[in-house]
């Protein structure tokens, strides 16, 4: 705790005052934040690091295994930032970023490992589909860490597609006025990769000619003929 405490001293006295006239107007005209990034509570990776964002600029919400619980009535941290970010922040973006060496991912692998941990055995549910899917459609007798790559890259597109039972979400992507991102911070050498929902694929964002996207803003209307006679009524 002392490197932590000294931190603090250092922030209010060296850094906090040329700053200051940024987090006054931040309390004055409130946050508007470009993004929800949904990542690991991993200590190794921070979304405000990795792309070199100030205050302000990111709504962030972290949990072990960068994990998005399908939809449900009973309320939770993660669904509770998701709604809030869209429906009062007013996001256009939501991130979901998975990494390399994920502990979370091991236990996937491993569940022996967790059964003094009830509580992580229990959220790491919310991943068995990816474990499910590698399982069963990847090659049988993978290398560790190619198997815990494939885990962990599978989990983001599972997230994905548990992001999207979200009826903030669901309604965002339905107006066009949403887009659904995953990627996946690689420790070691510092390279993010992108979620490319056309091709199918995770690709190097510093190599694609434009930020791939998992999903798209689409306008979507199940009931066309119904929202040309509601907008007619109004």
């Amino acid at each position: 705790m002392d490197d932590i405490i000294q931190g603090i001293s250092n922030f209010r006295g060296s850094v906090f005052p040329g700053q200051q006239q940024m987090y006054q107007r931040l309390v004055r005209d409130g946050q508007h934040p470009q993004a929800l990034i949904i990542a690991c509570a991993d200590s190794r990776v921070s979304p405000e690091h990795i792309t070199q964002s100030g205050p302000g600029d990111l709504f962030v919400c972290r949990n072990a295994g960068n994990i998005v619980p399908p939809f449900s009535q009973q309320n939770g941290g993660v669904s509770s930032a998701i709604e809030y970010a869209v429906m009062a922040l007013g996001v256009r973006d939501i991130v979901i970023c998975g990494h390399s060496d994920c502990g979370a991912m091991k236990g996937l692998m491993k569940p022996e490992a967790l059964a003094s941990m009830p509580n992580v055995a229990a959220w790491l549910r919310h991943s068995h589909a990816a474990s499910q899917i590698v399982c069963e459609a990847y090659p049988a007798g993978m290398d560790p860490k190619d198997h815990h790559r494939a885990l962990a890259l599978e989990n983001v597109v599972v997230q994905l597609s548990n992001l999207r039972t979200h009826p903030s979400v669901a309604a965002g992507l339905a107006k066009g006025q949403l887009r659904l991102h995953g990627w996946f911070f690689e420790i070691e050498s510092g390279q993010v990769l992108a979620y490319c929902g056309e091709a199918g694929r995770f690709v190097p964002i510093d190599e694609a000619d434009a930020m791939p996207v998992a999903h798209s803003p689409a306008q979507r209307i199940a009931a066309p003929e119904m929202a040309r006679v509601a907008v007619a009524a109004e």
